[in-house]
């Protein structure tokens, strides 16, 4: 019963209390007309059983007249069960039907409300500046549709108020790191400075340049967290080679296999999503003898991918989830002092979505992890985007 809908819970309610009503009636005129046709059963020299205006039948036919009375009395009630049950199951079957189309009407917002939400759900951030606006009498679904109304508008405005603080805290902020930049350098000029001024210089230099990859980390995120609604045609295949080939050097080995991937959305927040991926591979290596490979390409259902996967530490099934955190690391990374601001896979996640996608990570067998984005593909005529 609980897998039921509300619709089909509401038919067979209606059916069921129309069915029970309809067989209390039958049953209730069924007792009345057995009670009234036994009342005039004729009984042998009883002339005040009769009904009013016959005569008394001879003594030798009295049992014979009320053999007949009880076989009338028992044949309509037969007829009465019968052709009352057929006619009760008919009208029962109408009645249960019809029960279905008025539940059908009833439950028509509440298909509407569903459908916004599941709207919203695929696409949170454009989802959030969507209404119901359910037209209607003021009953408890137009309330509930209201409701959800003055919901949706308050966490649309909390999520803008979100990231324009951070995009207007992180601009007020990188002016004096810029500032701080400019006279560090200017202070450790080899010139004037001696040798333990230049090592302090170096070292609030790689700090100040931390804060700033921090900033411009936090200005991204924000900027990637809305719909991207200006779209041009990208080929995620270049992408990936272009990223792969400007990497510099590292402690790790980095290949491609980079095979058609057409896609539409912001090319440069497209290349930062490949770029945090390779590099966060590299990062998250082993000391020696690492690998990161990435490829590329179209999916069966209709969809394009970009994989990264790469060696390096055992990383427990459960964390996973949370690598997607602003500010996350796993194991030694967590210390202060390593490279990167925590943002990268945050990063990647967030302009996933924006690009109307997705993205997940697996551990991989022997240490590492294999972290893949879908994205929709793009629609034959290259432009705009799939429906």
């Amino acid at each position: 019963m609980n897998r039921l809908t509300i619709r089909a819970r509401l038919t067979l309610v209606y059916g069921g209390l129309f069915l029970l009503a309809g067989l209390l009636l039958l049953a209730v005129t069924y007792a009345l007309l057995y009670q009234r046709l036994s009342a005039h059963t004729l009984v042998a020299g009883t002339a005040g059983d009769l009904p009013p205006g016959l005569a008394a039948p001879p003594k030798g036919d009295a049992m014979y007249v009320k053999q007949i009375k009880e076989n009338v009395t028992n044949e309509t009630g037969q007829v009465l069960l019968t052709q009352g049950g057929i006619a009760l199951g008919v009208i029962a079957l109408a009645a249960t039907a019809f029960g279905w189309l008025i539940a059908g009407r009833l439950l028509q917002p509440l298909h509407q409300v569903t459908a916004t939400a599941r709207r919203i759900a695929d696409a949170p951030d454009r989802g959030l500046h969507e209404r119901i606006a359910l037209d209607g009498p003021r009953d408890e679904v137009k309330q509930l549709a209201d409701t959800f109304d003055v919901m949706l508008a308050r966490l649309d405005e909390a999520f803008d108020g979100q990231r324009r603080f951070i995009a207007n805290a992180s601009h007020e902020l990188r002016t004096p790191l810029t500032l701080n930049r400019t006279l560090l350098e200017v202070a450790i000029d080899p010139d004037n400075a001696s040798p333990e001024l230049r090592h302090l210089g170096r070292t609030l230099l790689a700090v100040n340049a931390r804060h700033e990859q921090l900033i411009d980390g936090l200005l991204l995120l924000a900027r990637s967290e809305r719909t991207v609604t200006d779209r041009s045609f990208v080929d995620l295949a270049d992408i990936v080679e272009h990223v792969t080939a400007q990497l510099p050097p590292g402690k790790a080995t980095v290949d491609c296999s980079p095979q058609e991937a057409p896609t539409t959305g912001n090319a440069v927040l497209l290349e930062r999503l490949v770029h945090n991926l390779v590099e966060n591979g590299v990062r998250h290596n082993l000391p020696d003898g690492g690998w990161v490979h990435v490829t590329s390409g179209s999916r069966p259902d209709g969809t394009v991918a970009v994989t990264v996967s790469n060696t390096g530490p055992a990383v427990p099934r459960y964390e996973v989830p949370r690598l997607f955190e602003p500010f996350r690391r796993f194991g030694p990374e967590r210390i202060a002092g390593v490279p990167g601001a925590g943002l990268g896979l945050s990063i990647v996640r967030a302009v996933a979505r924006a690009h109307g996608g997705s993205v997940h990570a697996e551990p991989r067998d022997g240490g590492g992890l294999v972290v893949t984005v879908i994205l929709p593909t793009a629609p034959p005529d290259g432009g705009g985007f799939p429906t």
